[in-house]
Order: C-alpha cells, then sequence, then structure tokens
C-alpha cells in the first residue's frame, strides 16, 4: 500500500482542496502518513498570494527534494496549487526532483495523474484550468472534528489591482446550493459543529448561476441541518452585503453575528487605484447599519497599508477610521508588490521603510483599540466552544467572536473536566489585548 504526505499551505480554501486530495486518495487504497521521509508521494498544495507565502511554498519543495536526495530516493513529489498555476515550468526547470505538477484545478484527478506517473515514469506539468466545481468529491478533513470549512464557490471577478487571484482560480464560480448542503450534511455527520463558509468572495454567490444573491439561502439550508451548532461566513465584500443577508443575521441563530469584510483601506482615491467597488462611504454606512440592526455583531477586516501613491495624510485617513470605528477585528498588512498585477506598474511604489513605520503605527493603534474592546466584555457570559486543554483546570476556546486560527481566544478555568468540541457558558473576568480569560459555569 502506498503513503501518501500532505503539507497544505496557504489559505483555508486550499486546505479544502488538500482534504480532497486526500479523500480522492484514500478511496484508491492509499495511505496517509505523517512522516515525509516515509511517504512513497509527498504532495505540497502551495500558496503564491503574496512575496511570503511564494518562498514558504518554495521552501516546502526544497525540503521534499532534500529527502529524496538524501534520505530516500524513491519518493515522488508531487506540487499543487497556486504556486504551480503561476510558475509551474519555472519549477520543473529549477527543481528536477519533482515528479508532478498540477494547478489549482488539477487536485480533483490527483489519483490519476499518480496513476499516470506510475506508467510513464517520467515529468507530468499540467496547469489547465478545468474543475468541475459540482463533482462529488471524497474528503478527509484535517482540521478539528468540531469544525469544518465549506466552499462554495471558486475562482473571484473583483479584479482587484494588487492580487493574482483571478489568473491562479479563473473566473467566479459559484457551486449549486444542493452540492453545498450535501457537503454540509455530511460534514455535521462527521461532528462539525461550526461550519465556517469559506470562498473569494461569499457575497456575490449565486450571481453567475442564479442570476442573484443566493448567500442567505445556503446559510438558511444548512442551518436546518442538525448538528450543526453555528454557522460561520468569510469574506463579505462591502459592495456586496444585501438586505436578505443581513436580516439573516438578525434572524437565524444558528448563523453567528461575525462579519468578516475586507475593505482594504477608506480613501476613495486609493480604493479606486485598487479597482475596489466601493467608497469611504458605503464602508462606513455598512459599518452603521450593521451596528444598528445586528445586535452583538462583530465586524473583522483587512487592511492594506503602504499601496502604491498612498500620501501621508491618506495614511492619517486611514488611522483616524480605525480610532473612530473601533472595529473588533483588524489585520494589516504591508503592500506586496506582485508581477503581473496592474498595481506592480503603479508609479509612487512606497520604500519597504515607509511601509514598515505605517504598519507599526496601524498596528499600534488597533492594539489599544482591541485591549478596549476586550475589556469592556469583563462581566458577560458567553458559549465557548472548547477546543484544547492548556493547563490543569485550564481550557482555550473561541466564543462566536472569534474565528479559528486568524482571531483571539478565550482561556476558561473550571475545576470539573470539560469535553473537547462542546460549548460551555463561560463568565469573562479578565482581559488581554486579543484574548479573554473567564470561569466556566456549570
Amino acid at each position: 500500500m502506498k503513503k501518501i504526505y500532505m503539507h497544505s499551505l496557504g489559505c483555508s480554501k486550499n486546505l479544502v482542496d488538500s482534504e480532497n486530495m486526500l479523500g480522492i486518495l484514500t478511496r484508491k487504497g492509499y495511505e496517509i502518513t505523517d512522516f515525509a521521509d516515509k511517504a512513497d508521494y509527498i504532495i505540497i498544495n502551495t500558496c503564491a498570494f503574496i512575496n511570503d507565502a511564494q518562498q514558504e511554498s518554495v521552501n516546502a519543495i526544497l525540503y521534499a527534494a532534500d529527502i529524496k536526495n538524501k534520505v530516500n530516493n524513491k519518493v515522488k513529489i508531487v506540487v499543487t496549487g497556486c504556486l504551480s498555476q503561476r510558475f509551474g515550468e519555472d519549477i520543473a526547470k529549477e527543481i528536477p526532483e519533482v515528479d508532478i505538477i498540477i494547478g489549482t484545478s488539477g487536485f480533483e484527478k490527483i489519483d490519476e495523474y499518480i496513476e499516470q506517473f506510475e506508467i510513464e515514469k517520467s515529468l507530468i506539468v499540467d496547469t489547465k484550468m478545468q474543475l468541475d466545481i459540482d463533482k462529488d468529491l471524497p474528503r478527509i478533513t484535517l482540521t478539528d472534528k468540531w469544525y469544518a470549512y465549506l466552499k462554495i464557490s471558486e475562482g473571484c471577478d473583483n479584479n482587484c489591482t494588487y492580487c493574482v487571484i483571478p489568473q491562479l482560480r479563473g473566473p467566479y464560480k459559484s457551486r449549486k446550493i444542493e452540492s453545498i448542503v450535501k457537503e454540509a450534511r455530511q460534514l455535521a455527520e462527521q461532528g462539525a459543529k461550526e461550519i465556517i463558509i469559506i470562498a473569494q468572495d461569499t457575497s456575490k454567490y449565486g450571481l453567475d448561476i442564479y442570476n442573484e444573491r443566493k448567500l442567505h439561502e445556503v446559510i438558511r439550508r444548512i442551518s436546518e441541518i442538525d448538528g450543526v451548532k453555528w454557522i460561520r461566513v468569510h469574506y463579505l465584500y462591502p459592495e456586496d452585503i444585501y438586505e436578505e443577508l443581513i436580516n439573516e443575521f438578525i434572524n437565524n441563530d444558528k448563523l453567528v453575528k461575525y462579519f468578516d469584510i475586507p475593505m482594504q483601506h477608506i480613501n476613495d482615491r486609493i480604493l479606486k487605484r485598487m479597482n475596489r467597488n466601493t467608497s469611504s462611504k458605503q464602508i462606513t454606512d455598512l459599518i452603521k447599519k450593521i451596528r444598528n440592526e445586528v445586535k452583538g455583531a462583530v465586524i473583522r477586516t483587512s487592511l492594506i497599508t503602504g499601496f502604491p501613491g498612498e500620501t501621508d495624510e491618506e495614511h492619517e485617513e486611514l488611522k483616524e477610521f480605525l480610532l473612530q470605528y473601533k472595529l473588533d477585528k483588524v489585520g494589516i498588512f504591508k503592500y506586496s508588490r506582485e508581477e503581473n498585477t496592474p498595481a506592480f506598474k503603479l508609479p509612487d511604489q512606497i520604500s519597504e521603510e515607509v511601509m514598515e513605520q505605517r504598519h507599526n503605527d496601524l498596528m499600534e493603534v488597533q492594539l489599544n483599540i482591541s485591549y478596549e474592546n476586550s475589556l469592556a466584555k469583563i462581566g458577560n457570559i458567553y458559549d465557548v466552544l472548547i477546543e484544547e486543554k492548556d493547563v490543569e483546570n485550564v481550557y482555550v476556546g473561541r466564543t462566536y467572536m472569534d474565528s479559528i486560527d486568524i482571531d483571539g481566544c478565550v482561556y476558561v478555568t473550571s475545576d470539573k473536566e470539560l469535553v473537547l468540541g462542546n460549548i460551555y457558558k463561560v463568565k469573562i473576568n479578565d482581559a488581554l489585548e486579543y484574548d479573554l480569560i473567564g470561569d466556566v459555569i456549570l
């Protein structure tokens, strides 16, 4: 029985692709191993979103090549995902140890590529975009069993000037509702209490195949599944958050009041240069609307500092925006100059030194806001999903306000043994900048 080692890099969407590959291969009789040097096939599912991600992916490939050269010369190396979609021919040329190179849509035929290699014993490079998004694929989840990601679409049509995703993943393609709900039901049957809906842009779901936005309907259908306790949605673009969706947040008890809205900037000139289909007024009006209408709403966003041409005044405008609106969760990223994007050619590229200063400036502002927000929660009682035991009588969990791996956590004290994956009532009695501390109420 041949053994497979999977190294999944990048975003949660990539992770789902990796889980599908493992499902396909185990169904064909392959065995999963946790040891790369004992594998027959090392699969590296790569990311190429920004320079740092590319470097991490290259390092992972070189590590596998090292295993092949020094430890196990029979191991075969498979490179999939965004880096191979973007630089497949370069990988083939520069790293001869690699045996199979397939792009972002090749994962659903991973077994066929490996079978082809077993017969031909020669390098395979295939980066054609050929994804059947509604194909019923098996899946072995790599996350803890109480939560799972659910991908509802592939690709992106937004064409932001700094982003390579449309080139790597193709145009926006929604899955059919029936396909999504079927997979959600399977995940719930396997023990998933939290379903995290993901896509490059979830708020556009349905426009391409139903000619209308249908995310609210997807959420409603998933909420009807027994076993699902929380539904979380990632990446709602501000210009596409619509009335029925907001009503779903208000009325659906299983949909956590967590709005993940990538805003990227607040200055109208910069937003236009980014080719963002929104404005400062639309963004601030949306924040006010959500806070007025959705009780307990938490707003998360990502911002880019140092975009080409950003002036000191525009940086200050972004800082003032943070100070005024005090968003709950903010990821701040330095602009990454990516080849083959329109922003790469823009004049007035900003130096690394200035970007670093602006990044630190914004981070310091948001740190204080986050601490303020955390302190305001002392005395409140929240449902907390317990995920690990830290030390004796202390557990780590998350409220609805925190998404896995990107937000904070709650340190929970309990004299009684708590079950990982269960939800408990916790009273908050202290706070850190990003995390909360509380006692379980049994």
